[in-house]
């Protein structure tokens, strides 16, 4: 049983999290290593925790969620990782709760392309998660595609879909989540910045890992805040329904 599960997503961030957690119990199934672990609360009470890495890409990030629903039915999944922050939009370090998740890497030459893309966005719906967000965290669109941000889109996803940071992954998750009924979080990270003249960590990977283990530490330690905010809300069972394996 477990009353949450956390999935991890791109390689990077999966050695951060190696880091982090050395001494856990690693586990391995078909799509990534996972492992199980007891997570206190600011008041003390403990919440069992998965924390699966799903791999980097739609396909991937969809194919996980599903093994970790069918296999766990975590009353709640949370989605914690990287993005890229749009310069002048977000800073480097910010955290972005997603309040709406696009992919817009879809290409619909025969029928409406708008259709389409429409028909893989998800809302979140956050109106169960109790408190204030820290004065850090910035509520947002994020917009998803299996490509690092390419600078010439980002006026386009600013005016069509209103996004603030990109990632590849947290449309697939929470387009998955959603057609389950679950409870989602997608909380990311800021690791570097893109604007018109390119990316801060393009061409420089080092950056990115850097930058990467920085922000892994921050959500991890993060982690007790969000799930109290979760417990303070009596809609949200957490660990009722869990099954086990």
């Amino acid at each position: 049983m477990v009353d949450a599960a956390v999935l991890v997503s791109a390689n990077v961030e999966w050695a951060a999290v190696r880091l982090l957690y050395p001494r856990e119990c690693y586990e391995t199934s078909p799509l990534g290593e996972y492992f199980i672990c007891d997570v206190a609360l600011p008041e003390g009470a403990m919440r069992r925790v998965l924390v699966f890495h799903g791999g980097w890409g739609k396909v991937r990030a969809a194919a996980s969620t599903q093994y970790v629903i069918d296999h766990w039915d975590p009353p709640l999944i949370i989605n914690l990782g990287t993005c890229g922050g749009f310069e002048d939009i977000t800073k480097r370090f910010a955290i972005v709760l997603a309040t709406k998740t696009v992919i817009y890497d879809i290409v619909e030459r025969m029928g409406n392309p708008d259709e389409a893309s429409a028909e893989y966005s998800t809302e979140i719906d956050l109106g169960w998660l109790g408190g204030r967000d820290p004065e850090d965290v910035q509520r947002g669109v994020l917009a998803s595609a299996d490509q690092d941000l390419d600078p010439a889109a980002i006026a386009t996803l600013r005016s069509k879909y209103g996004a603030i940071a990109a990632d590849w992954e947290s449309g697939a998750i929470a387009y998955t989540a959603q057609r389950y009924g679950k409870r989602i979080l997608i909380i990311r990270g800021v690791t570097d910045l893109v604007g018109p003249r390119g990316g801060e960590a393009y061409g420089k990977i080092a950056v990115y890992r850097r930058n990467t283990e920085t922000v892994m530490k921050r959500m991890f330690a993060d982690l007790p805040f969000w799930l109290h905010r979760v417990r303070m809300d009596n809609s949200v069972n957490l660990g009722s329904t869990a099954k086990s394996q």
